[in-house]
């Protein structure tokens, strides 16, 4: 639809127009008369007759009657509505259906807004800003409270019977808990690829410690939903983790990051011994082959256990879990060595909640991160890097094991 200048100068004028709030109150008046006309057009051709077209009415047995008053929620305010009736009233409007009050984009604009962690007090100004619409900060927890449903059919909903590669690992939140007190809790999340090599979330679980029995419920709530088996669990060092892997998963490889391991080692390390202590330990985690990786930690062990004792100690404890990838091709080895997809998700969490500094509940903790997670999902469309390859690795590696999942 294309307006001539000098009519649109002629409203502009004639409505005294002066300012956004002026062109807004324009837009509603512009728009209620146009849900009126298409409504009115709706119920002709419900009915099949123009309006006064008495004759019709009474061959068709049906006929106008009156309307219904209603308010609903624009972009540009709330607009007065009246949805026609008729005698029978078989008449459902398609335009604004029954029991509908909200025809504006406010409901995804401020879940978008929250899932950005922008305070409800903030959405509030902004929406008011923007649109014109004054909204209590209140009406805004009611919105974003109706995706807690939703949250929690997600949080249990089926998963694939089979994971190539599981990661796991967490960050910490504070959430204040019924007696007033503010704690720390941690958020794990949990990513799997699936067989045809597309990342998804599988969890979001919010515990106040760790150890196997926590572990042991997650991963009986993951055979619960539907997996049946993974074949590597790539993990942080998680107190009680491994157990209960070995528990509920005992075919699983663990692979524990070798990222995390390294970081570790430098905890207590003077500066000055960083470089030469990084250079001594690389040989040990870039070996060609686990025996060869074995002989540089205990290369590293006879010049260092001096001095920094706890480092080769460390490696020595965790290294059935931190080898497991040597045995693995070049494509599986850089996917498993390290838990970077699920760092690099919690890293976008911790962007959406730095403003919070703390939850009033576990349940509002997980409406924010389950839309934030739902945003982030969107832009994971594309296969895992070299999945061809690794698929092929895997087929040949696990071949009994993916038979019997697929039969």
């Amino acid at each position: 639809m294309v307006f001539e200048d000098k009519i649109l100068k002629e409203v502009l004028n004639e409505r005294n127009i002066t300012d956004q709030k002026d062109l807004n109150l324009l837009f509603k008046d512009i728009i209620s008369q146009i849900m009126h006309s298409v409504l009115k057009g709706e119920m002709t051709y419900h009915l099949g007759y123009e309006k006064y077209e008495q004759g019709k009415s009474k061959a068709i047995n049906n006929s106008r009657n009156g309307s219904t008053f209603k308010k609903v929620k624009s972009d540009f305010g709330k607009i007065n509505i009246n949805t026609p009736r008729d005698r029978n009233s078989t008449f459902k409007p398609k335009l604004i259906e029954k029991r509908k009050r909200d025809i504006s984009g406010l409901k995804s604009t401020i879940l978008s807004l929250y899932s950005k962690g922008v305070s409800t007090r903030d959405i509030s100004s902004h929406i008011e800003e923007i649109y014109g619409v004054d909204i209590s900060r209140d009406l805004v927890s009611n919105i974003t409270d109706s995706v807690n449903k939703d949250a929690l059919e997600w949080q249990n909903r089926q998963l694939d019977p089979i994971y190539s590669v599981i990661f796991m690992d967490g960050f910490v939140v504070k959430i204040r808990s019924d007696d007033g007190i503010i704690k720390n809790h941690t958020v794990y999340g949990i990513i799997g690829i699936n067989m045809d090599g597309f990342k998804h979330v599988l969890g979001l679980y919010i515990g106040e410690s760790e150890s196997s029995k926590y572990w042991l419920t997650v991963m009986n709530e993951l055979k619960d939903r539907g997996i049946k088996d993974v074949l590597i669990f790539s993990v942080d060092n998680l107190s009680g983790i491994s157990e209960a892997i070995n528990t509920a998963f005992p075919k699983s490889d663990i692979q524990k990051c070798i990222v995390h391991q390294i970081r570790n080692s430098f905890k207590f390390v003077s500066w000055k011994d960083y470089k030469e202590i990084a250079r001594d330990l690389k040989p040990i985690y870039t070996a060609s082959n686990e025996k060869a990786g074995y002989i540089s930690l205990e290369e590293f062990a006879k010049k260092w256990d001096k001095k920094y004792s706890y480092i080769s100690k460390s490696w020595e404890k965790n290294w059935s879990e931190l080898s497991t990838f040597f045995k693995y091709s070049k494509e599986i080895k850089t996917l498993i060595y390290t838990t970077n997809p699920i760092e690099s998700f919690n890293r976008s969490m911790r962007k959406i909640i730095k403003n919070k500094t703390s939850f009033p509940t576990k349940v509002s903790l997980l409406k924010i991160l389950y839309l934030a997670t739902n945003d982030l999902e969107k832009k994971w469309k594309t296969r895992t890097r070299n999945w061809g390859c690794i698929y092929s690795n895997f087929k040949i590696y696990f071949k009994e094991r993916l038979d019997n999942v697929s039969n």
